[in-house]
């Protein structure tokens, strides 16, 4: 039995280690090192305020507007005396659970979608694709302000309306590449060998689907955080007391002349965490590209 590590296998490069391939992608993608540090940065801050977050919905009117450096209150405290470094803990936590689960459900429904209409094709296909190019050409926040305002806000709630305005990219996606792959050899074997469809779907395409996916996934969670601040900022997201970034910058704009710090923070807080999430997908969709993984393996050595 061979005891070589286990790795990636590029042609004409021989085996490439997880831990020195991960180290040739750091170093061939700084912004996306930048990026997974800024995201593991704000999971800490998460993880922080789902452990503690009585500061973030304690009111205290004697500490109403304190300013930032106050003691006990770094970033100071909004209108009703709530710390502003606490709310934003559990408005990240907030943000991010709602982006990572809109985004699995779009994810899976559209995979799944976009998968049967490439492989089956005929009439499946051309039904999934118009229901598809239906909902796309209606404005994605139009389509959720609309939603919402029939089904009302709420966690919950935002979690599905923002995945029903996501899926269509999904599906797309994987239909284009599942017209690719239903023609070639392997898949063709399978049909001649006489596998099941299902079978067909689940080990032949489905595998070849997933990189792209991932990578589309991890872009599109900035998307719906950037989504679900919007729709909060316009009091249909995230209800009161629980804090969003969105609502957070609500409040904020009516202080902003006396209070800045109220809108200030909440505001780079959002833009550093979608930066953060956008910089790591760019690296991830590159190092998912077999092309790219080859322009990685390529860097020398120190």
């Amino acid at each position: 039995m061979s005891s070589a590590a286990p790795g990636i296998e590029l042609p004409g490069r021989g085996r490439l280690l997880p831990g020195r391939g991960l180290w040739r992608f750091a170093r061939s993608s700084p912004g996306a090192a930048v990026g997974l540090v800024l995201l593991i940065f704000f999971l800490g801050l998460a993880i922080a305020g789902a452990f503690d977050h009585g500061p973030a919905y304690t009111q205290n009117l004697i500490q109403k507007l304190d300013r930032p450096g106050t003691p006990g209150h770094l970033l100071g405290t909004d209108t009703l005396g709530r710390d502003i470094l606490a709310r934003i803990m559990v408005a990240v936590r907030i943000s991010l659970e709602i982006g990572a689960a809109s985004v699995a459900i779009a994810g899976v429904f559209g995979v799944l979608v976009g998968m049967v209409a490439g492989f089956f094709g005929g009439w499946v296909d051309d039904v999934i694709m118009r229901i598809t190019d239906s909902v796309l050409a209606i404005p994605i926040v139009l389509l959720a302000l609309s939603v919402l305002a029939v089904v009302g806000g709420g966690i919950r709630n935002l979690i599905f309306v923002i995945a029903f305005t996501q899926w269509m990219t999904y599906a797309r996606t994987a239909r284009a590449e599942t017209l690719s792959l239903r023609e070639r050899d392997f898949v063709r074997a399978a049909r001649a060998l006489g596998a099941p469809r299902h079978r067909i779907l689940r080990r032949n395409i489905l595998p070849h689907l997933l990189p792209s996916a991932i990578a589309l996934a991890t872009l599109n969670v900035s998307v719906a955080i950037l989504l679900e601040a919007g729709l909060s900022y316009l009091g249909l997201g995230v209800q009161p007391p629980d804090p969003s970034l969105g609502s957070m910058l609500t409040d904020g704009r009516q202080y902003i002349g006396v209070a800045n710090w109220l809108a200030i923070y909440p505001g780079l807080a959002l833009l550093l965490l979608v930066l953060a999430i956008n910089l790591l997908g760019d690296g991830l969709s590159m190092y998912l590209d077999p092309r790219a993984r080859n322009r990685i393996s390529e860097v020398k050595p120190l």
